[in-house]
């Protein structure tokens, strides 16, 4: 794995935890707030932020899949946990397992050994 993959892996870290608590803090909250009360102009602000979150989730995930080659079926169980709410909690634990071990291959690539430094 190169630095650019570890790199795509972390961007798409950085948007799978907020898209995950979007759809049940935003818009579960927005259609309850609407129902026991008059405030009904929350939900399209409210429903535009899961929104671009979740097209950006989509985008960042695309950028992954170029860059990792994963299959398709992977690539499909990232789609499915970003529609399940709290789903994208589990996917961001996965990738950041991936993630680390990239940066820990490319690190070790990196940096010569030891033995080879000092004979």
């Amino acid at each position: 794995m190169d630095i650019k993959t570890a790199a795509a892996l972390h961007r798409l870290r950085l948007v799978s935890v907020p898209e995950a608590l979007s759809f049940p803090a935003l818009l579960i909250f927005g259609s309850l707030l609407s129902r026991v009360s008059d405030i009904d102009f929350l939900m399209m602000p409210l429903g535009l932020i899961h929104g671009v979150l979740f097209v950006a989730y989509l985008l960042l995930l695309a950028d992954v899949w170029r860059h990792t080659r994963w299959p398709l079926s992977r690539v499909a169980f990232f789609v499915l946990l970003a529609v399940l709410p709290f789903g994208g909690l589990y996917g961001d634990r996965v990738l950041k397992r991936d993630e680390e071990a990239g940066v820990i291959a490319v690190r070790a690539r990196r940096e010569p050994a030891e033995d080879a430094v000092n004979p």
